[in-house]
C-alpha cells in the first residue's frame, strides 16, 4: 500500500475508497457524476485559473476526488488564512482542557512584558480572545484598507507581531460607519490577520506547549493527519494567522471533524458546546455573510434552494465549505494567490457545479 493510501486508511471515513468514486457511487452519495465531470472539464480547460484540488465527502464518506496539478495527493497545500480557522479550533480545546479560561480571558494579561504599549487607552484591557475570534475587537486593523495602521502588511515588517498588535490604536468610528451597538451580534467587524496572529503566542504561554506540539497533540494526532509544515514569526513562534500547509485530504477532515460535532471515530476531539459556539453568527461580515469563531457563515444560492455553510477561507480561494443540512464537506485549493477574485471564482465553481451537482442528481428528483 502506498503512503498515501496508508495515510488515507487511517482517517476512518467511514466507508471511504482512495482515489475517485464511480458513478453507481456518487449517486448512492446523491451526486451528480455529469455535473462533476463537467466541472472537472471546465477546470483542466481553465476556466477557474490554477485550481490544483477537488475532494468531496458526504454523508461521512469520501465520494470524489481530484487532482490538477504534479503533487496530487502527497501535496503540502499553502491555504492561508485558512489556518485561522485552525487556530479558533486550538482556542477551544485550550478551553475544553482547562488550560484557557474562555472566549473573556484579557488579552494583556498574557503580555505583561509588552508594557507600556504606544497608543495608551484603558480599553486595551478590556480586550478578550473573543473579541480575536470574532475580527471584532477595537483595535484600529483593517487588512481589506492599505491604510489602516493594522494592515497585516505593516506587521509583516517588523520583528515582533505581538507588540505591533497591541500597540495599535482604538479605532474611531465616523458617521457612515456603525459603532458595535448599532451593528449586527452588537459587534463591528474587520478582517484583522494580526488578531489570530496573536492568539498563537497567547496559547503557547496558556498551554505551555509550542503550537506545533499542542496542535499534534491535541487535534492532528487524533484525526491521523501527520504531513504539516507551519510558518513561523520572527521571535519564533508559529504562524496562526495564516500559512499551515496541509494535504487536502487533511483538510477535508478538519472540515468533517466539525460536521460530526467535534468527534471523529467515536472519539471526542473537541467538545460539541465549542463548534456550535464556533459556527453559530457572532458578527456581520458582508450581504449574505456572518463570522463565527475564525469561521465564515455564508448562505449560497443555486436556483430556488439556499445552501447554508460554515467555511475556512483562504487566499487565492483556498476553501473548505461545511454544508450541515446537506451533510456535505467541499474543498478547493488552489494557488490563485495574485487572481483579482479569486475567492468569488472558487464560490462559483462551488455554486456551478459543486451544489449543482446536489441538485441535478437523482436522488434529489
Amino acid at each position: 500500500m502506498s503512503r498515501s493510501m496508508t495515510r488515507w486508511a487511517n482517517l476512518m471515513i467511514v466507508g471511504a475508497a482512495v482515489g475517485a468514486a464511480n458513478g453507481q457511487e456518487l449517486a448512492i452519495a446523491g451526486i451528480s457524476g455529469q455535473r462533476l465531470a463537467q466541472m472537472e472539464q471546465s477546470v483542466r480547460a481553465g476556466d477557474f485559473k490554477q485550481v490544483t484540488s477537488v475532494v468531496l465527502a458526504r454523508g461521512g464518506k469520501l465520494a470524489f476526488e481530484r487532482y490538477f496539478d504534479a503533487g496530487g495527493p502527497d501535496a503540502l497545500r499553502n491555504t492561508r488564512s485558512a489556518t485561522k480557522t485552525v487556530t479558533g479550533m486550538l482556542v477551544g480545546i485550550a478551553i475544553d482542557r482547562g488550560l484557557l479560561s474562555g472566549v473573556d480571558a484579557r488579552i494583556l494579561r498574557f503580555f505583561p512584558e509588552k508594557q507600556p504599549l504606544q497608543n495608551p487607552d484603558p480599553r486595551k484591557a478590556q480586550i478578550t480572545v473573543e473579541d480575536f475570534l470574532t475580527m471584532s475587537s477595537l483595535l484600529e486593523c483593517d487588512d481589506e484598507n492599505q491604510f489602516s495602521r493594522g494592515n497585516e502588511e505593516r506587521m509583516y515588517l517588523l520583528e515582533d507581531w505581538v507588540k505591533f498588535t497591541l500597540d495599535l490604536p482604538i479605532r474611531g468610528f465616523p458617521d457612515w460607519v456603525a459603532k458595535p451597538a448599532d451593528s449586527p451580534y452588537a459587534r463591528s467587524w474587520s478582517y484583522c490577520t494580526a488578531g489570530p496572529t496573536t492568539l498563537g503566542p497567547l496559547l503557547e504561554r496558556a498551554t505551555q506547549q509550542s503550537i506545533p506540539d499542542f496542535a499534534r497533540d491535541n487535534l492532528f494526532s487524533p484525526l491521523g493527519i501527520t504531513g504539516v509544515r507551519w510558518q513561523f514569526q520572527p521571535l519564533g513562534a508559529a504562524m496562526t494567522g495564516g500559512g499551515l500547509n496541509l494535504h487536502s485530504r487533511d483538510l477535508l477532515k478538519l472540515g468533517q471533524l466539525y460536521l460530526n460535532g467535534g468527534t471523529w471515530n467515536n472519539r471526542r476531539v473537541i467538545s460539541a458546546d465549542w463548534v456550535a459556539r464556533s459556527t453559530r453568527p457572532h458578527a456581520n461580515a458582508r450581504e449574505d455573510t456572518d463570522y463565527g469563531y475564525l469561521w465564515w457563515l455564508q448562505t449560497f444560492h443555486v436556483g430556488a434552494r439556499d445552501f447554508r455553510c460554515f467555511a475556512m477561507y483562504g487566499t487565492g480561494g483556498n476553501k473548505v465549505y461545511v454544508f450541515p443540512h446537506e451533510q456535505l464537506v467541499a474543498v478547493v485549493t488552489t494557488t490563485n494567490y495574485h487572481v483579482p477574485g479569486a475567492g468569488a471564482l472558487t464560490d462559483r465553481l462551488l455554486t456551478d457545479h459543486i451544489l449543482t451537482a446536489l441538485v441535478d442528481s437523482p436522488s434529489a428528483r
